[in-house]
């Protein structure tokens, strides 16, 4: 991992499904960089975030875990809260808590709906304001918010009706929000990347069939690894993007290019 300890000392970033996976990988990216960590996993889950937790710490961070059901605004409030009240600001917010339930668009149930789209767009705008209400009101004032969006929120993909529209909702929702929060100053942006190869979605992507027509879409002939993805929220948090808000940046081996 390269090194540029310091760049965010004195902050605080809140990462919403942290225990493992993207979440875990932007977790310790940024305590690299000196921010302290509000590591957020769903209640029932806290061994997760402990995991993540105990990493940061034994590389000399600083960290908490909090429990957090972004379907749930009690729950957005109370953690919200606890990480202010740990470290005296909320200075990021990476909204990475999402999920997929693949169905043929047929197939689609209601509840199934209202399950991707509860947590993946709506958890995430309310994630969103409650967080940036701290920042606004904070001295001094400002963040920088990154919505964990997917390619799958420009283009589309078979089996995946309700994640689309979830993601590409996320997207143009970053514009709305990078609009109205920019003078406050509040940056917001979205990632978006390709399927990235972990133990969850290992199965899939190492699927002949299935893995075999993922690949066959990205010129680089690779899927992402966490890092990947987590150096590009290192980068979009970075002062060095200081001026970069509303975008939907493709972390996608050239998916998205052809």
């Amino acid at each position: 991992m390269t090194s540029t300890a310091g760049i965010l000392s004195g902050q605080t970033a809140i990462i919403t499904g942290a225990g493992s996976g993207l979440g875990q990988a932007i977790a310790l990216a940024l305590a690299t960089d000196g921010a302290r960590i509000a590591v957020t996993e769903l209640p029932g889950k806290e061994h997760l975030a402990a995991t993540t937790v105990a990493a940061i710490e034994a590389a000399g961070g600083s960290a908490v875990a909090l429990p957090l059901d972004v379907r749930v605004l009690a729950s957005i409030d109370a953690c919200v809260d606890a990480a202010r009240e740990t470290f005296g600001r909320v200075d990021i917010l990476v909204n990475n808590a999402g999920l997929n339930i693949r169905q043929a668009a047929f197939d689609v149930t209601e509840e199934a709906w209202d399950t991707v789209l509860d947590v993946n767009l709506k958890g995430l705008f309310f994630m969103a304001q409650r967080s940036a209400r701290v920042m606004r009101d904070q001295a001094p004032a400002g963040g920088c918010i990154v919505n964990v969006a997917s390619i799958m929120g420009l283009v589309g993909y078979k089996d995946r009706a309700a994640y689309c529209a979830s993601k590409g909702g996320v997207v143009n929702l970053t514009r709305v929000l990078a609009y109205e929060w920019a003078t406050i100053p509040i940056r917001v942006n979205a990632l978006c990347p390709t399927f990235v190869m972990t133990p969850m979605t290992a199965p899939l992507l190492n699927d002949p069939i299935a893995g075999g027509d993922l690949l066959s879409r990205t010129p680089q002939g690779r899927f992402a690894d966490p890092e990947d993805v987590a150096q590009a929220a290192r980068y979009l948090i970075s002062p060095g993007a200081r001026m970069v808000t509303g975008i939907a940046l493709p972390v996608d081996g050239g998916w998205t290019a052809v």
